[in-house]
């Protein structure tokens, strides 16, 4: 009796949560979402499972979800079974031509495809594909002496709309295509914002492996401005790998997203929680107007 009691209570405790969810549902019903999906969040099956399918919970309530996903410790793994040696500058892998056509086959190969048929598996249809495919992401190099890394120059998400409007959830590994036809390696975190605000998105998501933005006393920063993100960096408070995604966000709203939350992708349903509860998960950056 004391178990079917508990369960009837943990039925009530679902039914509320639903229930509750409405405004979110109604809120984000034809939305557009770019996630970038990457780091320890896709780190294991179960985890990749789980983010498959709250990917396709989000499809069957009438969000599109974009998926931008990286890839960095695979392609490590790869370079190092290779023994091609590879270093970073500023965060950014330096990328020669053996290196970049080992990013291209883990990324658009490997990664891509897991993450396609794990959310097939729960029931989507996603489809994989990279910014050189349909002209989706046109690069210049970033810096010279970074071999083939590129930066966004020119995007056209009209292959990504299409397969949105068509019933799809894109997956796009983060390789742009250059102007003479060279292949260049892109950051996840660049690649997603430029292709949010190009879908001009409600939201995008970074997943990655800390809470959010920290303030000086290492607490968790619920809702922040662009000129908050600013000072905070100017301050130092904002440091190492977060400068990177916060730059990414105010690019991105600058660009017509409509705000950026940085959020960790470690944490069951984080992009669930995000979307449809009250108290969202991580830091929420967006212009105080909108």
């Amino acid at each position: 009796m004391k178990k079917q009691n508990a369960m009837n209570r943990d039925w009530i405790a679902t039914a509320r949560t639903l229930s509750e969810a409405l405004p979110y549902l109604q809120r984000y019903d034809g939305a557009v979402v770019v996630i970038k999906f990457g780091g320890h969040a896709m780190g294991s099956p179960e985890a990749m499972a789980s983010f498959a399918r709250d990917i396709v919970l989000l499809k069957q309530v009438n969000v599109n979800p974009v998926i931008v996903h990286g890839g960095g410790p695979m392609i490590n793994e790869m370079l190092d079974r290779l023994d091609i040696k590879s270093e970073f500058v500023n965060g950014k892998r330096v990328s020669d031509e053996k290196t970049v056509e080992v990013v291209e086959m883990v990324l658009s190969g490997t990664i891509n495809k897991r993450i396609v048929q794990a959310i097939n598996a729960e029931g989507g249809h996603a489809v994989g594909l990279s910014g050189k495919d349909a002209n989706l992401m046109i690069c210049d190099r970033a810096e010279p002496d970074m071999g083939f890394v590129g930066e966004p120059a020119d995007i056209d998400p009209t292959v990504i709309e299409e397969l949105s409007a068509s019933g799809y959830i894109p997956v796009i590994a983060p390789l742009g295509a250059g102007r003479n036809g060279e292949t260049y390696n892109v950051n996840g975190d660049t690649a997603a914002g430029a292709i949010a605000a190009a879908l001009k998105a409600d939201r995008l998501l970074l997943l990655t492996d800390v809470d959010g933005v920290k303030n000086a006393s290492g607490e968790v920063v619920t809702q922040l401005t662009p000129d908050q993100v600013r000072k905070m960096t100017a301050e130092g408070v904002i440091a190492g790998g977060m400068i990177p995604k916060t730059e990414t966000a105010l690019t991105a709203i600058e660009g017509g997203v409509r705000a950026v939350v940085i959020l960790d992708g470690r944490a069951p349903n984080a992009v669930l929680l995000e979307l449809y509860t009250e108290h969202g998960a991580g830091s929420l950056i967006r212009n105080p107007a909108i």
